[in-house]
């Protein structure tokens, strides 16, 4: 990772500078690191045949990339057109945790507690063998940790129909908004209840495939299910 007096916080450009609410924003680069490792999965935006396009999709984020400020990867298919023609093209990347639902006594006033993410940068084509192996294995880690060293290598036919697509972390914002709502005084003397109601995300117990019946759940699918209860 490139060595920048700038990568200990975030927004350092005006691209990634949070205008409106600007006291939920998140400085400490490290709060970047958090909501990227723990937010499942992602939305990519990108611009393709002249209108804007926002895809789900799964990704993992290396501190240490070789990136300015470090490296998300995003990957896909090649026959996916949204990563073929990434490479060389701005993207976005938008990640968000909902950690509650703000219930105001209005409706003008509710609201959510969240940690949002939204990273910008140039897309990268990774087509170094290493490197994309790397970063396969981390987008499988990411899911679930510890699981790609249980898994074999992907074949030759495999890589080549999957595109892997690195961006660097360097452009960035946090944001996050906790605490109870914001309630008018008059609102509050109306004698309505108000409140949060906590959210997380939970998994239930692991199903083994009808053929794999003999053999025991792993143990790093066991440990996250765990996690999550």
């Amino acid at each position: 990772m490139e060595d920048d007096s700038s990568m200990a916080t975030l927004s350092p450009t005006s691209r990634t500078e949070i205008r409106r609410h600007g006291d939920r924003a998140l400085t400490d680069r490290s709060e970047l690191y958090a909501v990227l490792a723990e937010a499942p999965f992602c939305h990519l935006g990108v611009v393709r045949d002249g209108h804007p396009l926002v895809i789900p999709t799964v990704f993992a984020a290396d501190p240490d990339g070789p990136d300015r400020g470090g490296t998300l990867y995003l990957h896909g298919s090649v026959a996916a057109r949204s990563l073929v023609e990434a490479p060389g093209r701005d993207l976005c990347v938008t990640c968000t945790i909902v950690d509650g639902l703000v219930l105001a006594r209005s409706g003008f006033s509710h609201s959510m507690n969240y940690r949002s993410a939204v990273v910008i940068g140039r897309g990268r084509n990774v087509d170094d063998p290493k490197e994309k192996l790397h970063a396969l294995a981390r987008v499988v880690d990411h899911i679930v940790p510890g699981r790609s060293a249980t898994l074999r290598s992907p074949s030759r036919k495999e890589l080549a129909a999957t595109a892997v697509v690195a961006m660097p972390l360097f452009e960035a914002s946090v944001k996050r908004r906790t605490g109870g709502p914001s309630d008018d005084a008059a609102d509050v003397a109306a004698g309505v209840w108000a409140g949060v109601l906590p959210l997380r995300m939970t998994a239930g117990y692991p199903v083994t495939s009808h053929d794999a019946a003999a053999v025991a759940v792993p143990d790093e699918v066991a440990r996250l299910a765990q996690s999550l209860r």
